[in-house]
Protein backbone atom coordinates (compact mmCIF):
# COMPACT_ATOMS: atom_id res chain seq x y z
CA UNK A 1 0.00 0.00 0.00
CA UNK A 2 1.50 3.43 -1.23
CA UNK A 3 1.35 5.94 1.80
CA UNK A 4 -1.17 8.60 1.70
CA UNK A 5 1.29 11.01 3.29
CA UNK A 6 5.16 11.80 3.79
CA UNK A 7 7.35 13.90 5.55
CA UNK A 8 9.16 17.29 4.56
CA UNK A 9 12.20 15.33 4.28
CA UNK A 10 10.94 12.53 2.16
CA UNK A 11 9.57 15.29 -0.24
CA UNK A 12 12.37 17.34 -0.34
CA UNK A 13 13.93 13.75 -1.85
CA UNK A 14 11.01 13.40 -4.18
CA UNK A 15 10.97 16.51 -5.46
CA UNK A 16 14.80 17.79 -5.17
CA UNK A 17 14.47 20.55 -3.44
CA UNK A 18 15.38 22.01 -0.06
CA UNK A 19 13.16 22.37 2.93
CA UNK A 20 12.37 26.28 2.58
CA UNK A 21 10.95 25.36 -1.21
CA UNK A 22 8.74 22.94 0.26
CA UNK A 23 7.36 25.51 3.27
CA UNK A 24 7.03 27.98 0.51
CA UNK A 25 4.86 25.39 -1.50
CA UNK A 26 3.37 24.71 1.36
CA UNK A 27 2.30 28.35 2.27
CA UNK A 28 1.40 29.35 -1.33
CA UNK A 29 -1.05 26.53 -1.43
CA UNK A 30 1.14 24.37 -4.11
CA UNK A 31 1.26 21.12 -1.29
CA UNK A 32 -1.78 19.89 0.95
CA UNK A 33 0.04 19.37 4.82
CA UNK A 34 -1.39 17.38 7.36
CA UNK A 35 -0.40 18.26 10.94
CA UNK A 36 -0.43 15.61 12.91
CA UNK A 37 0.80 16.33 16.56
CA UNK A 38 4.29 18.31 15.93
CA UNK A 39 4.89 16.77 12.77
CA UNK A 40 3.71 17.88 9.10
CA UNK A 41 2.73 15.40 6.85
CA UNK A 42 2.27 16.03 2.81
CA UNK A 43 -0.35 14.24 1.28
CA UNK A 44 1.06 12.16 -1.87
CA UNK A 45 -1.95 13.38 -4.33
CA UNK A 46 -0.66 16.61 -3.53
CA UNK A 47 3.05 15.98 -4.67
CA UNK A 48 1.87 14.09 -7.37
CA UNK A 49 -0.46 16.57 -8.51
CA UNK A 50 2.61 19.76 -8.58
CA UNK A 51 5.36 17.45 -9.79
CA UNK A 52 2.86 16.80 -13.10
CA UNK A 53 1.79 20.66 -13.48
CA UNK A 54 5.48 21.53 -13.71
CA UNK A 55 6.64 18.86 -16.14
CA UNK A 56 7.91 20.06 -19.58
CA UNK A 57 5.67 18.56 -22.28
Amino acid sequence: MEPLAISINDTCKALGVGRSSVYVLIKSGGLDAIKIGRRTLLTTDSIRRLAQSRSVA
